[in-house]
């Protein structure tokens, strides 16, 4: 019996994805539950299963071809298979280990998808130098581009002299999630009226609480204490006094969301993506430290799912993580502003008369002017540095 293999279904806010490489080939055994095929998105990427056990009877479309959800891409025959290895009968003779080098203690190098390989040695790329995150460390296409854009990013700029012979220029094309984060900031640009308005946060009493809480809190609830949740509660807390910044804009109608879903910026190996701490202000401080910390995990591994990218109120980025002292974040549509964190450094300020240096963050506000006053946006930085600065205002909610 043949069953057919199709895309999975896909969200509303994307139409198409890209088949990234077959895990198997056509003619080849394949066991219920193993991935088949990687797809890759303007978000994620995506795994599909085998349904049952059974051989990859025909592929219907190749790697690098664009599909769409519902789109047949292969059948699978359906046929039993023999025991696993774990459960087969111990063979009555043990067979010879293969041959390795002499002399040589280097590990097997990770798997490698044929259209990834194909890539790199089109690019001259040693595949043991590619970090892979696929099932037990496998190269996908989309790693060698990523690795790629990273090598590209790196690289040391040269000024170009026209006609001087061996200059080269090397056209990489864009990942799928890069050429969305591309299409979402021209959205945003486009379509909203951004103002950035700044302040300061003296982060003294954070760190200190930091410092001596940190292996108690970590033993208690395996995970480490960040800055982040600091913020999300203090969001939080301004977002409530100031509900216009966690609304958006539909059509000619003010949209309310009297929920707070906070969209964390997570770097990760092909592009930043957004993944949202849902209902965040019934979330404890280590509730959200432990999602904020298995996002980062699967945003590098590629394992974010599709509803763990959706939807969001707000929007926090902490570029201080990078080394940024100051900048204007670009607001996340459809939200209405974004928080960016900075840098913490240490710098002289006047306290109580007196000049005495202080751990300091600059926040910046970036926020959409057709719905967001300046002075709604400067009282709700204020609100927010009042809260971080009196960390006991979060327990308390004032």
């Amino acid at each position: 019996m043949s069953i057919e293999i199709k895309v999975p279904p896909l969200p509303e806010s994307v139409t198409d994805a890209t088949l990234v490489n077959w895990r198997k080939k056509a003619g080849e055994t394949v066991r219920r539950d193993e991935n088949l095929v990687d797809l890759e998105t303007d978000k994620v990427v995506l795994e599909v299963p085998a349904p049952v056990d059974g051989r990859l009877q025909e592929i219907r479309a190749g790697d690098g071809a664009t599909v769409t959800a519902g789109q047949v891409i292969a059948l699978l025959e359906e046929g039993t298979l023999a025991p696993r290895p774990e459960t087969a009968p111990a063979p009555a003779k043990k067979t010879a280990a293969p041959p390795s080098v002499k002399g040589s203690d280097r590990p097997v190098p990770p798997p490698i998808a044929p259209s990834a390989r194909k890539l790199a040695g089109e690019h001259g790329l040693n595949p043991e130098q590619i970090e892979g995150h696929g099932r037990d460390g496998r190269i996908s296409k989309t790693d060698v581009l990523a690795h790629l854009e990273r090598a590209a990013e790196a690289a040391p700029a040269t000024p170009a002299v026209r006609g001087t012979p061996g200059g080269a220029i090397r056209r990489v094309p864009m990942t799928r999630i890069r050429a969305r984060i591309a299409e979402r900031l021209r959205e945003s640009n486009l379509n909203a009226v951004m103002l950035t308005s700044f302040n300061e946060v003296d982060l003294g009493r954070i760190i200190e609480i930091r410092n001596s809480l940190r292996e108690r809190f970590e033993k208690a609830h395996g995970v480490r204490l960040g800055f982040m949740s600091f913020f999300v509660k203090a969001a939080i807390l301004a977002l409530k006094s100031f509900p216009v910044i966690n609304a958006s804009i539909e059509g000619n109608e003010i949209v309310y969301h009297d929920f707070w879903d906070i969209g964390i910026a997570v770097a990760s190996p092909r592009g930043l993506v957004v993944p949202v701490v849902r209902g965040a202000d019934t979330l404890g401080f280590a509730e959200i430290e432990t999602q904020i910390a298995r996002f980062a995990e699967q945003a590098r591994s590629g394992t974010l799912a599709l509803q763990d990218l959706e939807g969001g109120t707000f929007t926090i980025t902490n570029g201080g993580v990078f080394g940024s002292l100051v900048s204007t974040p670009i607001i996340n549509p459809p939200q209405s502003a974004i928080l960016g964190m900075h840098k913490i450094q240490d710098r002289p300020m006047a306290v109580g008369g007196a000049v005495v240096i202080r751990p300091m963050m600059y926040l910046a506000l970036t926020y959409d002017h057709r719905l967001v006053d300046g002075q709604e946006a400067v009282q709700f930085l204020v609100r927010l540095k009042e809260s971080l600065e009196d960390p006991s205002r979060l327990l308390l909610e004032l």
